[in-house]
Formats: C-alpha cells, sequence, structure tokens
C-alpha cells in the first residue's frame, strides 16, 4: 500500500529510490487516520518530531542521494510501532531494504541522543512535592519518588556463545530497568542490561541506585524481587495485621503504574512485543531501539497523548520473593517501613 507515501514523496515515485530529494515533501496531504494505522501516531506529533530531529538526521544523510527527514522518520516509525521486518515495512514506504535499515539507524541514533531530555528524573522540591502528591492520590501511599521494575524484551541469540543474555526463562533477552511517575512518564530508563542478570544484580549496577541511595527524603516503590531499603519500600512478606495488610494493598496499587506503563509500551511498539517475535538484531542494537521507544513514550506523553491509550489487559506476572541472607537485611529500612505503616495504615 505504497501511493499515499508516493504522494508525499513525490521524488521517489517520479525518479526511483535514492533519487536527491526535494522539498515536495507534504505530509499535510496524508488523512490523520493513515498515519495513525500505519505509523502508531498523528500527524502533529510526528511533524515535531521531524523537527526535533532534523539536524541529526540531516547530518547523517549530507548525501547527493539523500532521502529526507521526513521519509526517515516515517520508515522507523512504522518499523517501531508495526513490529514488521524492515523488508516488509519498506515495500510498505516504497524504500529499499538497505535505505530502511539506515532509516531505522539513523533514527534510532538520533532518539538515543536526545534520551537525557525526554528521560529526567528531576529531584528539586518542586518536583518531589509534585511527585509525593500525585503518587497519594493513587492508593494513599505517601512519600512516594517513582515506581521501579525490570522488564524483559527478547532478541535474537547473539552470535557469540554469551551466555549472559539467556533470562531465566530460558530464552535471550536485554533487561530494562524503569522507574516511572504516576502519569506513566519514564523518569529513567537503562536498557543495556544483560537478561541473564537478576533485578536486584541490574539495580546494583546501576546509576539509579548511586542516585538514590543518598536519598533523604522519599523513596521508590519495588515488587517482591527487590530488597527493602531505606530509599526503596518493598511489601511485607507475610502481612499479619490489618495495617500491614492495608500497606501491601497501597503499595500493589500503586507499583502496577510501571507494569502499565510497560504494557502500554510494548503494545504502541510492536518491535519490543516478545508474542510478535523478537528483535533480530544484536543486544546493543537492540538495546538503542528499546531507548529510542522509551524516548518515543515520553515524548507523545510530553505532548499530551494519553500513555495508556492502548495498553494491553494481560494479568500481571507474579514476581518471585528474593531469597534474603540475614547479613543483607536493612535494619534501618526495616524500622522506618515500620514507622510508614504505623503513621499511615493503621
Amino acid at each position: 500500500m505504497a501511493i499515499p507515501i508516493a504522494i508525499l514523496d513525490c521524488d521517489l515515485l517520479l525518479h526511483g529510490r535514492g533519487h536527491k530529494t526535494l522539498d515536495r515533501f507534504d505530509l499535510d496531504s496524508v488523512p490523520d487516520n493513515f498515519l495513525l494505522t500505519q505509523f502508531g501516531f498523528p500527524k502533529e506529533f510526528i511533524l515535531y518530531l521531524v523537527e526535533i530531529l532534523r539536524e541529526a538526521l540531516c547530518r547523517r544523510t549530507q548525501r547527493s542521494r539523500a532521502i529526507s527527514p521526513e521519509v526517515q522518520v516515517l520508515a522507523a516509525l512504522g518499523f517501531y510501532t508495526s513490529g514488521s521486518f524492515q523488508t516488509s515495512m519498506g515495500d510498505t514506504i516504497g524504500i529499499s531494504q538497505a535505505s530502511m535499515s539506515r532509516c531505522v539507524s539513523n533514527v534510532t541514533r538520533a532518539l538515543v541522543e536526545k534520551a537525557p531530555q525526554f528521560i529526567t528524573f528531576n529531584r528539586d522540591s518542586s518536583s518531589t512535592d509534585q511527585s509525593f502528591q500525585e503518587f497519594q492520590r493513587v492508593a494513599g501511599f505517601p512519600g512516594v519518588l517513582g515506581v521501579l521494575d525490570c522488564v524483559q524484551v527478547t532478541i535474537k541469540a547473539p552470535n557469540s556463545e554469551d551466555s549472559s543474555y539467556v533470562n531465566k526463562k530460558g530464552f535471550h533477552s536485554v533487561g530494562c530497568q524503569l522507574v516511572c511517575d504516576a502519569r506513566g512518564l519514564l523518569l529513567s530508563a537503562e536498557t543495556q542490561w544483560p537478561g541473564g542478570l537478576r533485578d536486584t544484580d541490574v539495580l546494583e549496577r546501576s546509576a539509579l541506585q548511586k542516585q538514590l541511595q543518598e536519598s533523604e527524603e522519599g523513596w521508590l516503590l519495588g515488587d517482591r524481587r527487590y530488597p527493602l531499603r531505606k530509599w526503596l519500600m518493598t511489601p511485607v512478606d507475610c502481612p499479619e495485621s490489618p495495617a500491614e495488610l492495608q500497606y501491601n494493598l497501597a503499595h500493589t496499587a500503586t507499583h502496577e503504574i510501571v507494569d502499565r506503563t510497560f504494557r502500554a509500551i510494548q503494545t504502541r511498539f510492536r518491535c519490543l512485543d516478545g508474542t510478535k517475535g523478537y528483535l533480530q538484531y544484536s543486544p546493543e542494537r537492540s538495546s538503542s531501539i528499546l531507548l529510542a521507544c522509551c524516548v518515543l513514550h515520553n515524548a507523545s506523553l510530553q505532548s499530551g497523548l494519553d500513555a495508556w491509550t492502548l495498553e494491553r489487559t494481560d494479568p500481571l506476572e507474579q514476581p518471585e520473593c528474593l531469597e534474603q541472607r540475614p547479613e543483607d537485611r536493612d535494619s534501618q529500612a526495616e524500622d522506618l517501613q515500620k514507622q510508614l505503616i504505623l503513621k499511615h495504615f493503621s
């Protein structure tokens, strides 16, 4: 179905693939519903992406036979949101597989460069107070800075015999440690971890732990796979009192936001959805594609699009409990959790 794209890029239609593009790209002539169906986003947001990425995309394509930034963005969005192989999406758009691959690579690198601009964990007093208020409105859990999880994205087996990417379920993946706010906006996204690492190992090695372990105010919420820390509140393993039960209920309802957020990201960006197949790239390139999709998620949310419009409704997987040695327990964190339960959930 290449006609709408041929209308967009007249030079590809009239002069063949790879011909020098002219200033005749008219995205306004394409219906919004077609863009939503084929590329996952409305026209206004696509135009916004083209503008913020234009300099980087032109810098990488200073050739006499360049593909326009508009076509590059559409090609990459089509790949991210359809989950199709690059050959299939290239045929849809009307460019060769080699050109499609370059477009995806160029846009992915440009989006990764924008990650520090769109994915930020602001710790100033105003941002902290806003976070506390927004999370407390969810289920009454106080002092929450963000909700934490580590998710897996399926990839092809690396060429080397490196088993570090084989996760506990037996398939190859990259791990992504996410933190989001009450609206589903990502505050942190570390996408480079081998799937064979435990969530606790990822956290211990991450920039996030270094950033938060000296935190004087507030905490993240993590599930049972994480250790209890002063800056990381986890569920009570065996709640005995009504207050502990109420604490766990509020914790679960609040922590669910990060699960919902990643399900929405996988649903919008089907290249990340393991049920549709796996990313056909090296771990390094797969990690970059995952981070690019995280940037797009935040950019779309900041532009007013709904984070959870496309959320899947799969049942949540129950996390395994962390087997913690006595010497690894944090007595100060346990005292803080008891005080929190007594003050806010009794």
